[in-house]
């Protein structure tokens, strides 16, 4: 006999919703036998979703996104909750008071702010929250400027977070000249390495450090290094199609052109953008 769902606001339904699915007895096998670490690839997976729909501006598959983003959190907090250790409510009432906390501009008397000192105030909050953890935790004495920043995060992501923090305690170029020049030694010296035949790890680092001085530069600029790149790679893609497009017309395959066919195939397709 089907399991009837309480008449319930809908955010009170999602978690009888999932609730259902996660009994051990009547639930779905799948969903009964996950885990934190097996949702959380689907987690990552979500929110890129809900970047890509806002990307594409589509305000339809945005609200199915974030509906799928939203699963996810009530599905993590649904095997704590198991576990004894939170539930939705607990987390809820968490981002409600750390919001009332991190904005006293708003929900207290503090001196209004425009978005510049807003954002200053709100790094400065989450820096005092760290030390107070560290303090907590007992780890004081080893905090760093770079504590919590995750290892979870896209590296470029991750990379750019970096030299924030280092930023912040003054570890910076004051201008956009040491991040150029920074690219151009990177470059000579992965050059370097490529030309004295080195080891694959010894050009792996630095083709790290290459990219590392990319983001840097994006950085200074006040550029996403992450949304450049996905731009760069929606711009291949689009151009590389259109090039498979000619040919599959022309009743020829990609494989069989040389390079130099291709390249000029290429230079047309972006002439024509």
């Amino acid at each position: 006999m089907p399991h009837r769902l309480p008449d319930a606001p809908p955010i009170d339904r999602l978690l009888a919703i999932m609730a259902r699915l996660r009994d051990p007895q009547d639930g779905c096998p799948w969903d009964v036998e996950q885990t934190f670490a097996t949702i959380a690839p689907y987690t990552i997976e979500e929110a890129y979703e809900v970047a890509h729909a806002i990307a594409e501006d589509d305000m339809g598959e945005l609200r199915g996104e974030l509906g799928d983003l939203l699963l996810q959190v009530v599905f993590h907090a649904r095997m704590a909750e198991e576990s004894g250790h939170f539930d939705f409510h607990d987390v809820a009432t968490a981002i409600s008071d750390k919001m009332i906390t991190r904005h006293p501009h708003v929900f207290a008397d503090a001196v209004e702010r425009d978005s510049q000192g807003q954002t200053r105030a709100w790094e400065e909050q989450k820096a005092a929250e760290r030390r107070a953890k560290a303090a907590e935790d007992g780890t004081e004495d080893h905090h760093s400027a770079l504590d919590g920043v995750i290892l979870a995060l896209p590296a470029l992501t991750r990379a750019e977070k970096l030299q924030k923090r280092a930023a912040r305690v003054g570890f910076d170029w004051p201008d956009l000249g040491g991040p150029l020049d920074k690219l151009r030694e990177e470059i000579d010296e992965l050059e370097a390495e490529i030309a004295e035949g080195r080891s694959a790890e010894g050009m792996l680092a630095e083709l790290g450090d290459l990219l590392f001085s990319v983001v840097n530069l994006a950085r200074k600029l006040h550029l996403d290094p992450e949304r450049a790149l996905r731009q760069a790679n929606d711009k291949f893609e689009r151009r590389f199609r259109a090039i498979e497009a000619r040919l599959t017309a022309q009743g020829h395959r990609t494989e069989q052109m040389d390079l130099a066919d291709l390249d000029a195939l290429w230079e047309d397709v972006k002439a024509q953008e």
